[in-house]
């Protein structure tokens, strides 16, 4: 089958997640015997002439990124001026492909809206999306400003245009169907991938001294990390000397050490900003417990990440962390927004390391059979053999709800 997949990520040009996810995608649907080309970009800040649209192939992958043209837009201030260019060079690339035309067009998550909808109606190919994640749930549920609403309606073209939908999580099938529905082509829930070879597993072993509590992730509101400030104090009265490491950047960074002194354990929390792959595997082999309390969390490929690694778990149960992580058997669960559970979380960790051990086992054994990428690509290319293109009709300017997810706080 040939394959193309469009992302605003591919190595080298990797952002987050999205870029690692489409890369282990496209390389195991290659190594399937697919013939895969991926659609995506220069990085940011150059121009075509010094980095003109390059058409290479790595690990059985024809990768094209297209050149960014030299304007002057700033994806943080003018994004959605700086998305429209981007989208504008990709279809430029795309219709460039010459003689190999697509069997089915999969895009990933909006920002590549308009060249996946005009490359799939120029190839006459099916539409298959994956949504990552939303507009109102980064947002607490809220769509509110213009440039909210500007990615809430972008979405909301891609989903209602594609032939085939995927979601990460039985938990984002629903907000997409919330959001956008109904009506909508078939949503198909596959997890996200992990490749456990560089994520090593080592076991806990006891240690003399005091507790120590690591979250690794972006720093903002959504995930979370203010109510876990909250909770050490409450941990610590149990298990005193505890401390909190505090991996990752972001927005929330001033409003988390003002957080910190207000509940008096800064000087107990440790703010070590974005850490390499090494430093954070140094991190997750030394740590007692991994503390994840995201309010919102389509997947939560973190958790699976510190699985691999052998690190116990104590994480929400909202959106796809629930589903990845398994209350009692893979770690431990707590309801979001509630800093006493969070805090009874951590300390029936604690309490007792041999059955935290045993959990962490059964983690690292699950990523190989459910979470395995071989797995992911085969019922994705599953997908796109379902796929057919359906008639297009011209679609309405849909109304936009301020807050249409309200459990989302």
């Amino acid at each position: 089958m040939k394959i193309l997949l469009i992302s605003w990520e591919y190595p080298p040009v990797v952002i987050g997640g999205l870029g690692r996810h489409v890369h282990h995608l496209a390389t195991e649907l290659a190594a399937a015997g697919h013939d895969v080309v991926v659609l995506s970009r220069r990085a940011s800040g150059t121009d075509p002439r010094t980095h003109p649209t390059s058409d290479e192939v790595h690990e059985g992958v024809r990768i094209i990124a297209a050149a960014q043209d030299p304007h002057e837009f700033e994806f943080g201030s003018d994004m959605m001026a700086w998305v429209l260019a981007m989208g504008h060079s990709m279809i430029r690339a795309g219709l460039a492909l010459g003689d190999w035309r697509p069997d089915v067009v999969h895009a990933h998550d909006w920002l590549v809206a308009h060249p996946a909808v005009a490359l799939a109606e120029f190839f006459d190919a099916p539409l298959v999306s994956t949504i990552h994640a939303t507009e109102a749930g980064r947002h607490s549920g809220w769509v509110s400003g213009r440039v909210s609403r500007q990615v809430h309606a972008q979405e909301s073209w891609l989903v209602n245009d594609s032939d085939s939908l995927i979601t990460c999580s039985a938990s984002m099938r629903e907000e997409i169907t919330r959001l956008f529905g109904p009506g909508l082509s078939e949503i198909n829930v596959i997890p996200n991938g992990i490749c456990t070879t560089g994520w090593p597993f080592a076991e806990r072993r006891s240690h003399d001294g005091p507790v120590e509590l690591l979250y690794f992730g972006r720093l903002e509101y959504e995930k979370g990390v203010h109510d876990l400030i909250a909770a050490l104090p409450r941990i610590r009265r149990t298990h005193p000397g505890t401390t909190l490491t505090i991996a990752g950047d972001g927005t929330q960074e001033g409003f988390l050490i003002a957080q910190a002194r207000k509940h008096k354990v800064f000087k107990a929390t440790k703010f070590v900003g974005r850490v390499d792959h090494r430093q954070l595997l140094e991190l997750l082999h030394r740590a007692d417990v991994a503390v994840l309390p995201s309010h919102y969390e389509p997947f939560g490929i973190v958790a699976l990440e510190a699985a691999a690694t052998g690190i116990p778990l104590a994480t929400s149960h909202v959106g796809g962390l629930g589903e990845a992580v398994i209350d009692g058997q893979t770690g431990v669960v707590f309801p979001p927004r509630d800093v006493g559970a969070l805090a009874d979380g951590v300390r029936r960790v604690l309490d007792d390391p041999a059955a935290a051990q045993r959990r962490a086992v059964a983690a690292r054994e699950r990523l190989t059979s459910d979470f395995a990428w071989h797995t992911v690509a085969e019922h994705t290319a599953e997908v796109y053999l379902s796929a057919k293109r359906g008639e297009r009709n011209p679609q309405p300017r849909r109304m936009i709800v301020e807050r249409p997810l309200p459990d989302y706080g």
